[in-house]
């Protein structure tokens, strides 16, 4: 776009120019941030249910983490299509819309009195409105904001939901500790609805909207037009990359991510150690402290995706999880020491790690499309974490622990490794599916 016409339309918004010092791309990331942490209280939650709604109902482990894993399954198969119903409808409404979802469905968890309805409020509305808030949220701000600094700004908005987790976590076990799980459910749909106000005011969908270029573009980018049929948009996207050999390692080694994480730590990680005589508050700080060095790890992952190769780096990653959770069965115990803390700073460090690798990887390999691939990729990683989740419940049941979850899990991460190492480069030139 020519000097004229970026002047003309900047003229078009003359109370949003000229651009300040500091990029308008920073601020529409740190409200991204700032609603991922108060979406992120729903995240907290599940594991921290298990065994209340156990006591309260009846409820065998297996039926309960099958809510869960439904929960956690459209977290992920909801992400490809609301990546592509921002691009037709913007990001604000999607994002509004969806944090009321969340707020509906957890709050009417308070009157639930049977295993279909939790299913229902826990499983269904608030799968489907964490899945409208998912990290292709994030990617889909990132692409369109930023054209440099991307790896940086991912694991940013990544660690979002870690530095909510930590923010909750404590909050939600002492109330479901010292009150009842009820009033956690509350304050989770609560935390939601507090978000709804910063998307709409603050939130824009494109830097076209307030007259600026993309932070570290040459040129004046235009806002592209609505695009019509988001769910067809969405299947046609899929297809055309489920003909490509790196979408399925990508895929792969994500739902083995969401596997090692989601499923199983987030899930069954309070319950396990409680299992052990640790009380849940002290076990779920050790989940908040994996949130805090969560933090770190994500940015630093950006930081090095920017610089290094992400497939070596996902190889790295995979493969130091792998190993720390075949030592985890050894070092549950009735109180939190030394070696445990270890485990919680390493795990913590390497928890969402993955995320800016496989989002550059997304970018490289499918380009315009790479945040609707980059949602389906996501998908694999909650079916992942909802296989796990459920699974894991049921080994609890069978076998009376979770030790042969944990060795599992750590030998699927060994098999992740591999399959980072072996996806290949796509040549500038290469059409999509040509791409093996």
């Amino acid at each position: 776009m020519t000097q004229t016409t970026e002047a003309a339309v900047q003229a078009a918004y003359p109370e949003k120019q000229p651009p300040s010092r500091i990029h308008r791309a920073w601020f529409v990331a740190a409200v991204t941030f700032v609603t991922i942490i108060g979406a992120a209280a729903f995240r907290s939650l599940p594991g921290l249910l298990i065994d209340p709604l156990h006591d309260d109902f009846g409820w065998s482990r297996g039926t309960i983490s099958a809510a869960v894993s439904v929960n956690l399954a459209l977290y992920g198969l909801t992400a490809p299509f609301a990546a592509a119903l921002m691009d037709r409808f913007g990001i604000r409404r999607v994002v509004a819309v969806a944090l009321t979802v969340i707020a509906v469905g957890s709050g009417l968890t308070v009157w639930m009195t049977a295993a279909w309805q939790l299913m229902l409020y826990w499983g269904l509305l608030v799968g489907l409105g964490s899945g409208s808030m998912a990290l292709a949220f994030a990617a889909t701000v990132t692409n369109r904001w930023f054209t440099e600094r991307r790896g940086l700004v991912t694991g940013i908005l990544t660690a979002a939901s870690a530095s909510g987790q930590l923010i909750f976590l404590p909050v939600l076990s002492w109330m479901v500790e010292k009150h009842d799980w009820r009033p956690a459910a509350i304050t989770v749909a609560l935390a939601a609805l507090t978000v709804v106000p910063f998307v709409w005011l603050l939130l824009r969908d494109h830097p076209a909207d307030v007259g600026l270029k993309p932070y570290g573009a040459k040129e004046f980018v235009p806002k592209p037009e609505p695009v019509p049929g988001a769910a067809r948009r969405a299947v046609t996207v899929l297809f055309k990359a489920a003909r490509t050999g790196p979408f399925w390692l990508l895929a792969g080694t994500f739902a083995i991510c969401g596997a090692s994480t989601n499923g199983l730590i987030q899930t069954h990680f309070v319950p396990a150690a409680h299992d052990h005589g640790m009380p849940v508050t002290a076990a779920a700080s050790l989940l908040a402290v994996i949130g805090v060095f969560d933090v770190v790890g994500t940015v630093a992952s950006g930081w090095f995706t920017d610089r290094f190769e992400p497939r070596r780096l996902l190889a790295v990653y995979y493969a130091l999880r792998g190993v720390s959770l075949l030592f985890l069965p050894m070092l549950l115990a009735p109180s939190v020491h030394p070696p445990m803390l270890f485990f919680i700073v390493f795990y913590g460090l390497d928890w969402v790690a993955t995320v800016p690798p496989t989002v550059a990887l997304c970018r490289e390999q499918y380009g315009d499309d790479s945040a609707i691939v980059f949602g389906w990729v996501l998908a694999s990683h909650q079916v992942g974490a909802a296989l796990i989740a459920f699974l894991g419940g049921v080994a609890r049941d069978v076998f009376g622990s979770y030790d042969m979850i944990w060795y599992a899990s750590g030998a699927l991460c060994a098999a992740a490794a591999l399959m980072a190492l072996v996806i290949r480069r796509r040549p500038a030139a290469a059409p999509l599916a040509a791409t093996a």
